[in-house]
Order: C-alpha cells, then structure tokens, then sequence
C-alpha cells in the first residue's frame, strides 16, 4: 500500500509539472500538488518511525 502511495505522488508531481510549465493551468493542478507532497511527507514519516 504504501509503493501505491508514493507511485501516486509522483504521478501527481509529474502532472503539476506538466501543467504549471506546459498550460500554466488553474490552481487544481497546485492542490494536486500540494497532496502529492503531503504524502510524500507522511511516507517518510511513517518509514522512520518504523
């Protein structure tokens, strides 16, 4: 489950990319962003306190 998570992120992070270099988009691509990084977070986070 958390490969899955974090494959997600960086999917999410490569769609903001593409979006805010490519098409300069609206702001969902900044809050598809923004969860990406939380989880990203919250993997590491987990990961450490294991």
């Amino acid at each position: 489950m958390g490969n899955l998570l974090y494959l997600i992120a960086v999917i999410l992070v490569i769609a903001w990319a593409i979006g805010f270099l490519g098409y300069h988009a609206s702001g969902l691509i900044h809050i598809l962003l923004v969860i990406a990084v939380v989880v990203v977070l919250l993997r590491i986070i987990r990961g450490a306190a294991n």
